[in-house]
């Protein structure tokens, strides 16, 4: 057995790593449904297909088309040679050495930080630069780079034909902040970049530094190899993806519109959803769209004065009733036709091969029977993951009141996160919103306004106001759907690629080794700000998400971490992904 200190050798000798922390990770175990739902985000088959399509499946056709698995042709001895290297244990030293050193620079983003040039957290961006020009010297030496607000990354390689449609692959350099409680819970120091011979341990290792690395790796792995593209190749870098992107990629888009203009890339491809084990195959699940989302401000003000006479509720008192209010009335999900959830169980039911028989059975009976439609909604919903991915969510993430234990609180606020169904909007969850409240605004006498309008109480005898808001003014709509299908060329191309990739990375022959599915993501990218760039979005990881039951490699949480062989198949992917969408002349 290979020591701990001996497979550190492979990392850069000028960063050096921490002793472990004690060792403390467990995989809970949830159902079948919750690893659909929580490793891939849910998936469509065939939502945004031709009405044609949709009746053909009706009278009996399959779902879920699946393309070919599509190798690089006139780039093909390159391919083959690239594929060779990435087989190799040199390389795989390589690309670890590059993970593990971005992940040892802290490039945390937070809530609610100040601008870029006031707030100094951000001068962490600038090692993390460094650390990339160094690094990768033939992208930098070779591709125009240009920051955008300072620290956001936009590459150019560009291509030597111009009538084609650039490539944009997007990735963020932040990652989400340890918490210094948990420091302690992390089997390797959280920022130590530790390779063990199998894994490579941090924050940041899967969510999103391998994606950004993985890109780069590609394109500098290429350029070693004095490949030039015939179709321009665009890299951005966003710098607060987990703070919703505000100061990256929202400045990042402006400037690409600005330079390449509206529904100017062929197609663009984002962090995402990944591959792995459901029901007995293996099922890609690309996000085609997202969820909306929105967060209302629920606030109670009432008279102050001392504690020692209070009235009979006070503002936290009738915050707290409200609040209950709201988790006694969630918004109950349905299963419909034509959504995407509806369309990843079609896509399962049809492509794995150890699905529950009665479910399997209901899944194709609900195609046209309304009754085992709700039968198997309610057999679905029995997951509380599947349940919250099907409709429009709520959780109850802050609350505030009061600022001295003898003082009566004059105002008490709360703040409800909503996580909207396609099917849904922002409208519809802010109608809602504003009716679930009604009863109790007239019972407890407030005066009740709601996103600008007067509701109720306007008679000047209230003992109080209630007022819903839009918390932050970050509500999103759901994204618009990417087409998919045998006429969407870009979807296509990619399906063939993760395809091509997965048969190649392993040695194995033929189109059915992986099935490609079209997916949903619950929460939000920076592709949010991309909407207007290109028609062909897909959030993907290509990454073996295997068969657990939570989120894979424990994103966002204690022990971080991704298997070095899933990393290197990353890499591989965007390399095949580059020269396939080279060689097309349909997207």
């Amino acid at each position: 057995m290979i020591s701990k200190s001996e497979k550190v050798d492979i990392l850069p000798a000028d960063l050096p790593v921490k002793a472990p922390c004690r060792q403390n990770s467990k995989w809970r175990v949830l159902g079948l449904v919750t690893l659909l739902a929580s490793v891939f985000a849910a998936a469509s088959c065939f939502a945004n297909l031709p009405n044609t399509i949709r009746l053909a499946h009706r009278a009996g056709a399959k779902p879920c088309p699946q393309s070919d698995a599509l190798y690089p042709e006139l780039h093909a001895q390159l391919w083959k040679s690239l594929g060779h290297d990435f087989d190799e244990a040199g390389f795989t030293k390589r690309a670890v050495a590059w993970l593990a050193g971005a992940v040892r620079i802290r490039t945390e983003s937070y809530d609610e930080m100040g601008p870029v040039g006031v707030d100094p957290r951000w001068e962490a961006f600038e090692l993390f630069h460094d650390y990339l020009g160094q690094s990768f010297p033939l992208t930098h030496k070779s591709l125009s780079l240009t920051k955008v607000n300072t620290y956001g990354l936009l590459y150019e390689w560009k291509g030597s034909n111009d009538s084609l449609k650039p490539l944009l692959l997007v990735a963020h350099q932040d990652v989400v902040p340890v918490e210094p409680e948990t420091v302690e819970q992390w089997e390797y120091p959280p920022y130590s970049g530790f390779y063990d011979g199998k894994f490579i341990w941090g924050r940041g290792s899967s969510d999103d530094k391998s994606g950004l690395v993985g890109i780069l790796a590609s394109v500098e792995t290429l350029l070693k190899r004095e490949f030039q593209p015939a179709r321009t190749i665009v890299l951005a870098f966003g710098f607060d993806e987990e703070a919703s992107g505000f100061q990256g990629a929202q400045h990042l888009s402006r400037a690409m519109l600005k330079k390449y203009g509206d529904d100017s890339f062929a197609l663009l491809v984002d962090e995402g959803s990944m591959f792995g084990d459901v029901g007995g195959s293996i099922i890609a699940i690309p996000g085609i769209a997202e969820k909306g989302y929105a967060d209302t401000k629920v606030t109670v003000s009432t008279p102050g004065g001392h504690s020692s006479v209070p009235p009979s509720h006070t503002s936290i008192g009738i915050l707290s009733r409200l609040l209950v209010e709201y988790e006694d009335n969630p918004i109950e999900p349905h299963l419909e036709r034509g959504t995407p959830i509806y369309s990843t169980i079609q896509c399962v039911g049809q492509h794995s091969k150890n699905f529950p028989a009665h479910l399997r059975a209901l899944i194709k009976s609900s195609v046209h029977s309304d009754r085992a439609l709700r039968k198997l909604e309610a057999e679905l919903i029995k997951d509380p993951t599947y349940k919250a991915l099907v409709g429009t969510t709520q959780a109850i993430d802050l609350v505030q009141g009061g600022v001295k234990v003898n003082a009566l609180p004059e105002e008490a606020w709360a703040v409800v996160n909503h996580r909207i169904a396609t099917q849904s909007s922002v409208a519809a969850v802010q109608e809602r919103d504003t009716h679930v409240l009604k009863r109790l605004a007239k019972e407890f006498n407030l005066t009740y306004s709601a996103f600008g309008s007067a509701i109720s109480g306007e008679d000047g005898t209230s003992t109080g106001t209630l007022t819903l808001t839009d918390a932050w003014g970050a509500n999103l709509e759901p994204a618009p759907v990417t087409p998919t299908g045998k006429d969407s060329a870009p979807w296509q191309l990619l399906s063939g690629t993760i395809k091509a990739t997965y048969n190649s990375h392993r040695g194995v022959e033929g189109a059915d080794n992986i099935f490609v599915s079209p997916g949903i993501m619950s929460g939000n990218t920076d592709t949010r700000y991309y909407w207007n760039l290109t028609r062909h979005i897909v959030r993907y990881n290509h990454q073996d998400g295997g068969s657990r039951r939570t989120l894979p490699n424990n994103i966002h949480t204690v022990n971080e971490h991704i298997r070095a062989d899933n990393f290197v198949e990353m890499i591989r992917f965007f390399t095949t992904l580059i020269l396939n969408a080279d060689e097309s002349r349909k997207i």
